[in-house]
């Protein structure tokens, strides 16, 4: 579903292990890695979007993860041209998203990232908290800082621990 701006609705979702992590997974057959995400469909609202996306892309069912927050409003980030098909109608020129972070309530046997019929990706790991922001794909980065700038605070009351803000000199790390 694309707006008449020209931007996909979509979802983001950044999920937690206990330990303040977030899950951060490859492409299929690409070099980048990313959260899991994806495009809403007419008939969805965001909740439904995100729980689709959740197991079509982890495999994780909405009874194994519990929403800790959400973003209030789209965060957008435009495409690049080189990625913009003018040949399309309407004509998609990025994305606006509304972020969710879940909290992993099993342990990791659980996820099946094979669990679609074209699977989204391929290999997935536990990284620091800040680590994404500094890692997606350049067009996607602001957006990756906004919804980790947004969710921090609701992790570290979720996780009990204290995980420090890009360019505080602690490195973004997450510590006990």
């Amino acid at each position: 579903m694309i707006d008449v701006d020209g931007y996909r609705l979509n979802v983001g979702i950044v999920l937690l292990n206990a330990h303040g992590q977030v899950f951060w997974a490859r492409r299929v057959q690409r070099d980048g890695w990313q959260f899991p995400q994806g495009g809403m469909n007419s008939d969805e609202t965001p909740d439904e979007a995100m729980y689709r996306e959740l197991e079509e892309e982890t495999g994780l069912r909405g009874d194994q993860v519990e929403i800790l927050g959400s973003t209030h409003g789209w965060l957008r980030y435009r495409l690049p041209r080189r990625y913009v098909r003018r040949g399309q109608r309407p004509t998609c020129i990025g994305q606006k998203q509304v972020w969710f972070l879940l909290r992993m309530l099993g342990d990791d046997a659980a996820f099946r990232l094979d669990s679609h019929a074209t699977p989204e990706f391929d290999v997935w790991r536990w990284v620091d908290f800040w680590y994404p922001a500094e890692h997606v794909v350049d067009f996607k980065r602001e957006v990756y800082r906004r919804a980790l700038r947004y969710f921090a605070p609701l992790v570290e009351a979720a996780c009990s621990i204290e995980i420090g803000m890009p360019g505080t000199g602690d490195g973004g790390r997450a510590t006990a």
